[in-house]
Order: C-alpha cells, then structure tokens, then sequence
C-alpha cells in the first residue's frame, strides 16, 4: 500500500510540471507523432555524413524484408487475438504489416523515393479497405492499443505524402475501429471499472498511446486530451504516477529510479513499460507537451531502475500490493536481461536536450547496438517500430536549435 501514498505525492508534484498546449485546441503539429519533419531533416542528414550509430540503423533498414518496395499487404476484415475457442489468432498479419507501413514510410521520408511511399500506403489502404474488427478474448485490447499506435504512426507520416488519395478513408477506419477499444478500455477495462487494476500497466500504456495518436492524426483534441488526462490523472495502472510509482533519490548526478508497476511481474513486460511509456512522452513532446519532464523527469528514472537490474545491478525494492490482495515481495528475476529497440529515445532526449545524467540507460542502449524494428517471429518483437538509433541520434543538434 506504500506505493498508493507515493502516487498521491507524486500526482501533486506532477501536475505543476506538464503544460498541456494541445489540450487547448492549438493546431496539431504534421507530422508529429514519434517524428517531426525537423526530426527527420536530422535523420537525413545523419545518414548522408555517414554518422553512426543513425547510418548503422539505416543500413539495417535497408535490409529488412519489411522496407522492401516489392511488400505485399496480408489484410483481414476482423483480427483476432487470444486464440478464442470460437476462433483462430490472425493478427501476426497485422502487426507485421503495421512495422511494414511503418519502415516503408521512414524509409521513404529520409530517401525520398517514392516507391516506398507507395508501398506503404498499399498496406495502409487495404487495411482501411478490409478491417472491420478486432475481437478475441480481453487480449483484443492489446491488439487495439499496439497496433493502433503503430498504424497511426506510419499513417502520420505519410499524410505528408500527395499521392495518398484514401488518407480521408483511413482516419475514418481508425476512428471506428480503434479509437472505440481504446476508450472503452480505458474508462471500463473489460468490466473491471475505470481504475481497472485487475490489469498491468502496459494494458492501459499501449491504449493511450494509440488513443494519442488517433487525436493527432485525425485532428481530434478531444481525443488527444482525453489520452493526456488520463497520464496524468487517471486511476489505471498505466497513468504515469502508478505506472512509475515508487521513487528512490539519486546520488550526486543520477536522477534516481523509480520501480514499475510491473517489476515484480517478469523483466520482458517491465521493458515493455518503457517502450510505451517512451512512446507517448515522444508524441507528446512533438506537440509541444513536456512529459519527459513530468513529476521530475519520472520516465527516466524508471528507465534507469529497469535498465540497471537488467544490466545485472541490484536495485531498490518496495513491496506491491496486487489487485487480488497478494503482496509482491521482491522484484522478479523472470526474463531478467531482457532489451528491446528503444533506449536510443530516452537516453538521447534526456542526455542530449535535457543534459541529464542516464548511465543505465545508456549502457543498455551501447549494449543493443544499432536499433530496428520488427525482430524475432512472436509479437512481442513488433510491440515497439524501432529505428531509434536512425531516428533519434544526434538529439545535442536538437538542443542547439535545429529541431
């Protein structure tokens, strides 16, 4: 019960630190979602001077069956996911044309080629064409936040495009197919209520960051505002003060860390948090929002804590009172190790603008090496769009005035 007393501190903090420019009806940035234009000038300019580790994530891009001009689309008219007994799973088709739509937009922003324009909006078209539903067992919500995310994404990049004549058509499937999940997610949790804690923090994250990025690719405030409240006050597991809920000062220059919801769980989901929450303090900071920094750069100190124990550190532990009333009493070694393509995101905006100290972050970021995207067979390896090293490198250049 600690943790609860340490969310209501930290909510009061917080909500002195975030401005929430968007909520008030000023113009959306376009594109603004993981990527600004400015964002991607950088990333060009990177891979022409041959810069690494940003020309290493590009030639991994170039490399990738899901890059490839020639990509073929697998739409359906209703994704199920968790294998219902009335049903079959078919979503691999659309998480691994999610990453496609995604790397063949990137690919053409930064080389200009048209070929991957069109590719892309081939996959994104026979989507909007096809999809109606996603349904399954409580595991379609997943579906609905990760994969409605990652297709906003690569639809926000290539709104920017002429030759995408549907982009109208797309909104308008995103809006009834996605945006309802996530709303009915967020304020009902499958009939667990609005707090839902029966559920772990990325259940919430993954549906805020799609419900951001809807408001930002439709032009809905409304929509935008209700994801950035919820961070911000909700009584969900994935609203930041409970998602990140148990802070421990730093010495000398680290910032601290801050344990997650999902620590005592198993380290593959706690990396999980991360990513996401990486994700929506992105979208929010292309337009204008500075959740970074909100309750005193929280994001990074739990990237920090789950960096370090996943770098074989010990940590901290405060033990967590689950929904079901059992007591977590330390934290779980499960997939203990455990990395994805995302430290280049935190560590560069926290490093590079905010000139903060992140050590763990860091080291697990060198150790990953060069990022991609869409690695490995099962989901899990598409859960995030990678490319941060491509996209997010060189961010001192941002803080100098060029972003």
């Amino acid at each position: 019960m600690q943790g609860r007393v340490l969310n209501v501190v930290g909510l009061i903090i917080g909500l002195c630190v975030v401005n929430v420019a968007n909520a008030e009806n000023q113009n959306f940035v376009h594109p603004g979602m993981l990527s600004t234009n400015d964002d991607f000038a950088r990333a060009k300019r990177l891979v022409t001077s041959k810069t690494s580790p940003a020309i290493d994530s590009w030639n991994l891009l170039e490399k990738s069956p899901y890059a490839a001009a020639n990509y073929a689309p697998n739409p359906v008219d209703r994704v199920v996911r968790g294998n219902p007994s009335w049903g079959k799973d078919n979503y691999a088709s659309l998480f691994r044309d999610a990453a496609a739509a995604y790397q063949l937009a990137v690919r053409w922003k930064i080389s200009g080629n048209i070929d991957y324009a069109n590719a892309s909006i081939r996959v994104l078209d026979a989507w909007a064409d096809k999809l109606t539903d996603v349904i399954g067992t409580s595991d379609k919500y997943l579906a609905s936040g990760i994969y409605g995310y990652e297709l906003a994404n690569a639809a926000e990049i290539m709104r920017t495009y002429p030759g995408w004549k549907k982009f109208p058509q797309f909104q308008g499937m995103m809006l009834k197919v996605f945006y309802p999940m996530n709303h009915d997610f967020i304020t009902k949790h499958n009939g667990y209520g609005e707090a839902g804690l029966h559920y772990w923090a990325n259940w919430d994250l993954v549906n805020l960051a799609s419900m951001m990025a809807i408001g930002i690719l439709t032009d809905r405030h409304d929509i935008y505002k209700e994801s950035m409240n919820y961070v911000l006050h909700g009584l969900g597991n994935g609203a930041f003060n409970n998602a990140m809920w148990a802070v421990y000062p730093g010495t000398g220059k680290e910032v601290g860390l801050a344990q997650v919801q999902e620590s005592g769980r198993d380290q593959g989901h706690s990396t999980l948090d991360i990513a996401i929450i990486g994700v929506i303090c992105q979208m929010a900071w292309s337009q204008g929002d500075d959740l970074f920094s909100f309750n005193h750069n929280l994001a990074l100190k739990a990237s920090e804590y789950v960096a370090k124990y996943n770098l074989l550190y010990d940590v901290p532990w405060t033990n967590y009172t689950t929904s079901d009333g059992s007591i977590q009493t330390q934290i779980s070694s499960g997939s203990r190790g455990s990395t994805r393509p995302m430290w280049t995101l935190i560590y560069n905006h926290y490093a590079g603008i905010k000139h903060l100290e992140a050590p763990y972050t860091k080291k697990m970021m060198d150790n990953f090496g060069p990022e991609a995207g869409a690695y490995g067979s099962n989901s899990g390896g598409f859960d995030q769009l990678g490319y941060g090293s491509l996209l997010f490198t060189n961010y001192q250049e941002a803080a100098a005035g060029k972003r």
